[in-house]
C-alpha cells in the first residue's frame, strides 16, 4: 500500500478515532505522567484493531520517532496479542523475561521494558495504554499495574462521554431545527391563516347590511358563527405551539382592578351564545389582583366551555371567584357523569378530552391551555369528579404574581427611562390572538 493511499484509508477508517483521543485534554497528562512514574522515555495511547496499529497519543522522550496517526504492521506489536487475550502485558527486563526474551517484537523496536493494558470502549476492544523504554524498569507491581488501569479506565470513560456528547448534540440540533420549524408554524397561523379569515368575516359583515331574505341572513349568519369558531381554533393551535415552542406561556402581569369585570364579560358571552343553559356565577373579589386579566378570561372561558360541552344539560354551571387570605381562587362546576379515574390523570395534557361523544367539536387543547395558564401564573388547576359534580378549581397566590407585576412594572420604567422614544410594541403573538378574539 501507497503512503497516499495509506492516508486516503487512514482518514476514511480512524479519523474519528484520532479526533476523539485528541479531544481528551487529559491525555496528555496522563502520558507525562506515565513516564515519569515508570522512568519510561516512550508512552502512546494506540488504537488497535484486527489489521492496525495506529498511534493516537505520544509522548516520546527517546526519538522512538512515531508521531500521532502513524502506524505500526499490527503483527508486529505485542498490543496484537493483547487484543486477542484482553489481558495487560508488563516486562521488567525482556532480556530476562522466560516469554519475551526471543520475541521478535522487542528485537525489532529495541526495547528492554514494556507495558501495556487494553483499553475497552463500548463492552469492545478499542486499543492499548502502552510504554515502552531501551532501559530494564521496575513495571511489574501492583501500583504501577493499577495506575494504568485506572489511566486506561479513564480514557475509556472520556471516550464514552464524548460519544454521548455527539448522540446529544445531534438530538439539540434536531430540536433546534423542530423549533424553527414551530416558528414557521406559528407564523403560518398568526398572519397566513388570519388575513383570509378576517376576509372572510368581513364578507359575512357586508353580506348582513344588504338586503336578504331569511336564508340569507340565516347562511351570513352561520358564516360569522364559523369564522368565529375557526378563529378559536386557530387561537388553540397558536396557544399550543407557542407554549411548546418557549416552555410555557408568556404573561403579561399587572394589577387589575377590572378582573372581576372581564370575567363577567366571558360569562355574558356564555350567556348570548347558549341562552338555553343555566349559568350560575358568584364572583367577589375584596381587592385588585395582579395577574393577566385576558389570560385569566380565557382560563375561565375554556373551563366553562368543557362544563358545557360534559356536563348535563339539565343543571347549572356554577362559577365561583374568591380572594382568600393570599390565594385567588376561581372554579367551574357542573353536574354529569364522573369523570374516569384513567382519564383524570392525562386531562391536562394536549389533545385529550373528557369524553369523546360524536357530536363535540374541538381539538382537545381547552384544559391544556387552562392549565398552561395557570401555571405561568405560578399557579395550579385542578379537578375533583365524582356522582355528584365535577368542579375543576384554579388557585393562584396572589402574593407572588402581584410581585412578579412590580418587577415587570419596575423593568418597564427603566427601559423606558434608558430609550423615552421607544415606544412598547405588542408581539407578533399578541398581536394574532387579539385578531383572532376581534373576529
Amino acid at each position: 500500500m501507497t503512503s497516499e493511499n495509506r492516508e486516503c484509508d487512514l482518514a476514511e477508517h480512524f479519523s474519528e478515532d484520532l479526533a476523539a483521543i485528541a479531544r481528551i485534554d487529559v491525555i496528555p497528562k496522563i502520558l507525562e505522567v506515565v513516564c515519569r512514574t515508570t522512568g519510561m522515555g516512550f508512552a502512546a495511547v494506540a488504537r488497535v484493531t484486527e489489521d492496525r496499529w495506529i498511534a493516537c497519543a505520544v509522548r516520546d522522550d527517546i526519538a522512538f520517532g512515531l508521531k500521532p496517526g502513524g502506524e505500526l504492521a499490527v503483527t508486529t506489536t505485542i498490543c496484537n496479542e493483547i487484543r486477542e487475550c484482553g489481558q495487560p502485558v508488563i516486562i521488567d527486563h525482556v532480556a530476562e523475561d522466560p516469554l519475551f526474551a526471543e520475541h521478535a517484537t522487542p528485537k525489532l523496536y529495541g526495547f528492554q521494558s514494556y507495558i501495556s493494558v487494553p483499553i475497552q470502549h463500548r463492552g469492545a476492544f478499542f486499543g492499548t495504554l502502552c510504554a515502552i523504554d531501551p532501559r530494564p524498569a521496575k513495571l511489574n507491581t501492583p501500583e504501577i499495574r493499577s495506575t494504568f488501569e485506572l489511566f486506561a479506565d479513564l480514557i475509556a470513560r472520556h471516550l464514552a462521554v464524548q460519544e454521548q456528547l455527539v448522540v446529544s448534540e445531534a438530538a439539540l440540533s434536531d430540536a433546534q431545527a423542530a423549533a424553527e420549524l414551530r416558528e414557521q408554524f406559528i407564523a403560518v397561523l398568526g398572519h397566513d391563516l388570519r388575513n383570509p379569515l378576517a376576509s372572510i368575516d368581513a364578507c359575512a359583515r357586508l353580506l348582513l347590511k344588504t338586503p336578504l331574505n331569511d336564508k340569507g341572513v340565516m347562511m351570513a349568519g352561520q358564516l360569522q358563527k364559523s369564522v368565529r369558531r375557526m378563529a378559536e381554533l386557530i387561537a388553540d393551535v397558536l396557544d399550543f405551539a407557542r407554549g411548546r415552542l418557549g416552555g410555557g406561556f408568556a404573561i403579561d402581569t399587572r394589577v387589575d382592578p377590572a378582573l372581576g369585570a372581564a370575567l363577567e364579560q366571558v360569562i355574558d358571552e356564555f350567556h348570548t351564545a347558549q341562552p338555553d343553559r343555566l349559568i350560575e356565577a358568584d364572583i367577589t373579589l375584596d381587592r385588585p389582583i395582579a395577574c393577566d386579566s385576558s389570560r385569566i378570561g380565557q382560563l375561565l372561558s375554556n373551563l366553562v366551555a368543557n362544563a358545557l360541552t360534559h356536563g348535563s344539560p339539565t343543571t347549572p354551571v356554577r362559577i365561583r371567584a374568591r380572594t382568600t387570605g393570599d390565594m385567588f381562587e376561581l372554579s367551574v362546576a357542573n353536574g354529569g357523569v364522573p369523570i374516569p379515574e384513567d382519564t383524570v390523570r392525562r386531562l391536562f395534557l394536549p389533545f385529550t378530552r373528557a369524553s369523546a361523544a360524536p357530536h363535540q367539536q374541538g381539538l382537545g387543547l381547552g384544559l391544556y391551555i387552562a392549565s398552561e395558564i395557570a401555571r405561568a401564573h405560578a399557579g395550579e388547576l385542578s379537578v375533583c369528579s365524582d356522582a355528584k359534580e365535577t368542579c375543576f378549581t384554579f388557585r393562584m397566590p396572589i402574593a407572588w404574581v402581584a410581585q412578579q407585576a412590580e418587577t415587570q412594572r419596575r423593568e418597564a420604567q427603566v427601559a423606558s427611562e434608558a430609550h423615552p422614544a421607544a415606544a412598547p410594541k405588542e408581539s407578533a403573538y399578541a398581536s394574532a390572538r387579539a385578531t383572532f378574539q376581534r373576529l
